[in-house]
């Protein structure tokens, strides 16, 4: 096993070099403690902490991690980082006119702009209109007023494709958040959730299918498109929570 150690705390009130202020320090430290490092391992460990065993103030891994770690290290965030290869590349192959920084800038640039998600949502309440009632996917209570949710958080994936927003109670909205919804949860939620997919398959069939197609189904072009979609959600939604690290969120 092997530990790292690393002092958080200000008792002095310097500021940190880092972070600015003791305040800000402390709040990155819960958010990485209590998300990735809780999360992450949980399939192969059947644990919370399974890989990054946690105590205040250090943290440890396995040698064999860590060891990996050392050696794949520049491929995740170094200089051998595919993203950095690539802007290399395009920058010789661009006879240096452009930049690496120009290329990483496009690169890393949002694919769907704030436009895009409410004309994505304006779209949908209008088919929401037609439907009459209108019931939370989360709750299954039927609401006057609601939320465009992401199922999957916009900030983790950016993905505003219809098959990815649905009607939610403001309040569970909310409580959702950046939190990724559980294989369980969408279990007990597919009926409503289909009952929202094949609205908008009937009133925006090519954008809805090609959509779908793209994030979820891939290959699979048979008209009995609804379990395979909801199968791979679940697979999606899982894969971000045990192996990315992010929280689960069970509803009410």
């Amino acid at each position: 096993m092997v530990n790292f150690h690393r002092p958080l705390s200000f008792r002095s009130g310097k500021r940190s070099p880092v972070f600015g202020n003791p305040q800000t320090a402390s709040k990155v430290a819960g958010t990485i403690t209590q998300t990735p490092m809780k999360y992450t391992g949980t399939t192969i460990y059947g644990k919370y902490y399974g890989i990054y065993q946690y105590d205040s103030k250090t943290f440890s891994i396995p040698f064999g991690y860590y060891e990996a770690f050392q050696f794949l290290g520049s491929f995740i965030s170094g200089q051998d980082a595919i993203l950095f290869k690539w802007a290399e590349f395009s920058v010789q192959a661009s006879g240096h006119t452009l930049s690496t920084t120009q290329v990483l800038n496009e690169v890393l640039r949002s694919p769907v702009t704030e436009r895009d998600i409410l004309e994505s949502k304006a779209l949908y309440r209008q088919i929401l209109k037609t439907d009459g009632k209108v019931r939370c996917v989360w709750s299954g209570d039927i609401i006057s007023r609601y939320d465009i949710d992401h199922i999957i958080p916009f900030t983790i994936w950016k993905n505003n494709d219809l098959w990815n927003l649905l009607p939610a109670r403001t309040d569970l909205n909310n409580q959702k958040r950046d939190k990724i919804p559980s294989p369980v949860l969408i279990d007990n939620q597919t009926e409503l959730i289909l009952h929202y997919w094949d609205l908008l398959h009937q009133h925006k069939q090519q954008r809805f299918r090609k959509e779908l197609q793209t994030a979820l189904l891939g290959y699979h072009t048979t008209d009995n498109w609804q379990q395979p979609a909801i199968t791979q959600l679940k697979h999606s939604c899982d894969y971000l929570i045990t192996t990315r690290g992010f929280e689960a969120w069970n509803g009410r």
